[in-house]
């Protein structure tokens, strides 16, 4: 009941993670080097058509570190996760190890939140 809620959805554990290809749903902008992730404030439609317009912004601006931004820079919907892995360790090394826990704990919690799908779950 909270999941729905809150928006949170749950990822089948059976899936082996490295095989899979995240996509972005939502768009983004680079300020000085790193990555905000825009997020609409409202997704009801009356919401959007009548206090969206009376707002500086109508998005939440979700700032992501180094190794957050270039997953999503990475994440454009032809990487499969083992792709995303390696470019992660090449660019950062041991900073970023272990890489692959790291990157799946990363990856479902912006699934969950629903920043992104997978090409294969539907």
């Amino acid at each position: 009941m909270l999941n729905k809620i809150f928006g949170k959805k749950k990822l089948n554990s059976s899936i082996n993670y490295l095989e899979i290809t995240p996509q972005r749903l939502y768009n983004h902008i680079e300020e000085s080097g790193k990555i905000s992730v825009l997020v609409p404030k409202f997704k009801n439609k009356f919401l959007v058509k009548y206090l969206s317009p009376k707002l500086k912004s109508p998005f939440i601006k979700a700032k992501l570190d180094d190794f957050g931004s270039l997953t999503w820079i990475e994440m454009d919907g032809t990487k499969k996760v083992k792709e995303i892995t390696q470019s992660l360790t090449d660019k950062f090394g041991e900073k970023v190890q272990p890489v692959n826990e790291r990157l799946t704990k990363f990856l479902t919690q912006l699934y969950q939140y629903n920043f992104i799908t997978f090409k294969e779950i539907k």
